[in-house]
């Protein structure tokens, strides 16, 4: 016997805590919100309808007239709904009130046809059902009262008001008792129904439409090429950096414990690391001020070709540069400052692949664009290829493609020289 009634217990328990529970009451809070949303709308159109009913008026008129209102503002309601900022207010209502997970609503502003239409369409519904069940919830219970007591009160039921409904028959005395419980828990299944019925349309007319996702589907692009924008200063800053240091470090430790030590060398060395160094932490806490506070103008911040000079000085290399037709001068600013990240990310391979092999430069401002050609020898042996694969030339490829060029790299022809080529628009200056 006790096998059976638990699972009769725990429906009961689940029964009632779909009619009263936390939920429940929430979404009879979201439906009385909505009631509250419909009243400016029934006021005003049953001013309206006031002409075309008998002299009581809608408000004091017959059941008739004022379901003739209520009728009337649902459209009106409807209309309000097409205002951007209605589905925002909606969606954070449906969100706490109706229990409807955040991810599955659109709390932007509807900007597209079908997202105001679909808003409108939601606030009509909420409203409307939410005048239903407030007008219950304000008339049902006081009734449910009163029927329970006719049966201990006959001055209730031989009352003016008593007599008007009906409530003086011995069948309704009779039925008093039971039938006042009933209506309190049909008001509160009624709400229930309604409540899950609003959470369920919830995100079908709050949630994105395709227009909505498209939106989304653009910013998470956009932040996705600005964070590949930030990485690639990155690793063209700090690559290069280190790739230098390296050089010039290395450079020094043999000139070290070799017998009688160039202190000249040493010094220039050390000079050259620690100009290196400096330039490049510079350059990275700009990147990282940008990471920290999660701003991106467009305008990343770096060096042009202005800054070319020192750039070669310090690159650990001994570079042959040659410049046709002043392409500093020629060069916007966004054209000037990635044809300068693409020369050092050629510096950065040139350190790996050719050691300390001389590099010839040239940059040639003509017919419209920047080229930008780099050549080192590889000494016999195959590019040194790092675990993982570097990311330098395809970052060159891209930063290029942002400008409408393009830029590749590798072997030449004779398989002795490591090529980097690139050709910028020098219209590209606007990304």
């Amino acid at each position: 016997m006790s096998v059976r009634s638990r699972p009769a217990g725990g429906r009961a328990r689940r029964a009632a805590a779909a009619l009263l529970g936390r939920r429940a009451r929430l979404r009879w809070a979201h439906l009385v919100l909505g009631g509250a949303l419909l009243m400016p709308y029934w006021l005003l159109s049953g001013v309206l309808l006031s002409p075309f009913t008998d002299r009581s008026g809608v408000f004091a008129g017959a059941p008739g007239d004022q379901f003739g209102a209520y009728l009337l503002a649902l459209p009106m309601a409807a209309l309000t709904g097409v205002v951007p900022l209605v589905r925002p207010m909606s969606v954070a209502a449906a969100r706490v009130l109706c229990g409807v997970p955040a991810e599955l609503l659109a709390d932007s502003p509807a900007a597209s046809r079908a997202a105001k239409a679909r808003t409108a369409a939601w606030f009509a519904l909420h409203v409307g059902l939410g005048g239903l069940v407030s007008g219950a919830s304000l008339a049902l219970p006081p009734f449910a009262v009163v029927t329970m007591a006719l049966p201990f009160s006959p001055a209730l039921r031989e009352s003016e008001t008593g007599r008007a409904w009906g409530l003086h028959h011995e069948w309704w005395v009779a039925l008093g008792v039971p039938a006042g419980p009933l209506m309190l828990l049909a008001l509160a299944a009624a709400a229930a129904a309604a409540g899950a019925l609003l959470a369920r349309w919830a995100p079908v007319l709050l949630g994105p439409t395709p227009a909505d996702r498209l939106a989304a589907a653009e910013r998470r692009a956009a932040e996705l090429a600005a964070r590949n924008r930030l990485a690639r200063e990155l690793h063209d800053s700090v690559g290069h950096a280190l790739s230098a240091v390296t050089l010039q470090a290395g450079a020094a430790r043999r000139v070290l414990d070799a017998p009688g030590p160039d202190l000249a060398f040493l010094r220039e060395a050390l000079t050259a690391i620690e100009e290196t160094t400096r330039r490049t932490v510079g350059e990275l806490d700009a990147v990282l001020g940008l990471l920290r506070h999660g701003e991106d103008d467009g305008e990343l911040p770096g060096p042009g070709l202005e800054a070319l000079d020192t750039l070669l000085a310090h690159s650990g290399l001994e570079v042959a540069c040659a410049l046709e037709g002043d392409p500093v001068a020629a060069a916007p600013e966004p054209v000037s400052r990635e044809a300068y990240r693409i020369v050092q990310e050629g510096l950065s391979n040139a350190l790996r692949h050719g050691g300390a092999a001389p590099v010839s430069l040239r940059l040639r401002a003509a017919d419209g664009e920047l080229e930008v050609t780099m050549e080192n020898p590889l000494a016999g042996r195959a590019p040194a290829v790092r675990p993982g694969g570097g990311r330098g030339l395809r970052g060159a490829a891209e930063r290029a493609a942002l400008l409408g060029g393009r830029a590749v790299g590798g072997p030449a022809e004779d398989g002795a020289v490591w090529r980097l080529t690139a050709r910028l628009p020098l219209a590209g200056g606007r990304r």
